[in-house]
């Protein structure tokens, strides 16, 4: 085999290996232009320059794109702030803005049409639902409650009943990523993530604060 040979065999190795996650980007891509149910595989492969076939050496079927685009893009981010609660002896308070504030980012992201694609299409789909609800949303709240626990526990927070709390910030999360993905893309008035959840949690923590701290 001569260099060029070799070179060129190299070559497509590498782009063998990186073309799973090739289809995963497209999948993202099409998931937000046309919804779940909207999108073919065609589309993806079009999108990732291939043909449908490619796909299926993969990935069996679009369900399974959309649970590997969850595995591979968004759960990485949850783990490492996992990761980092666990070994963080910080205050309760900037627990929380560790969390809302890599939430934020989140919420700017493309990857913030997840949430948009479950809520809308849950009904039609009980089974992606209920796999984002174990995969991304029960780790979520074990998080955020867990962190709201500790600080009534260690009297940083007055006494609250931590999953009544979760909606607060959850609330504004979604509403973000909603918005990202339905309105802002038809209206001038744009919302900065970073911002309002910085000012939400602001106003939260105030509320949350114990006697005698506020």
């Amino acid at each position: 085999m001569s260099a060029t040979d070799a070179q060129a065999a190299k070559h497509r190795s590498r782009r063998k290996e990186a073309r799973p996650g090739e289809i995963l980007d497209a999948a993202l891509k099409v998931f937000a232009q046309r919804g779940f149910a909207a999108t073919k595989l065609d589309a993806v492969a079009a999108a990732a320059g291939i043909g449908k076939g490619t796909i299926y050496l993969y990935f069996s079927s679009k369900e399974d794109l959309f649970r590997e685009v969850v595995r591979q893009r968004l759960l990485p981010n949850l783990e490492e702030i996992e990761r980092v609660l666990a070994t963080d002896t910080g205050s309760a308070a900037d627990q929380l803005r560790l969390i809302i504030g890599r939430a934020a980012r989140f919420s700017s992201s493309k990857l913030a049409v997840l949430p948009k694609l479950v809520l809308a299409e849950s009904g039609n789909f009980p089974a992606l639902a209920r796999f984002y609800a174990e995969e991304v949303v029960n780790r979520g709240v074990a998080m955020i409650t867990g962190v709201i626990r500790r600080g009534v526990e260690r009297g940083e927070f007055r006494p609250v009943d931590p999953v009544a709390v979760l909606p607060l910030l959850i609330g504004p999360l979604t509403m973000l990523a909603l918005w990202k993905h339905a309105l802002a893309p038809y209206t001038q008035f744009q919302l900065d993530p970073a911002v309002v959840m910085a000012t939400h949690l602001d106003v939260l923590l105030r509320g949350l604060a114990a006697e005698g701290t506020r």
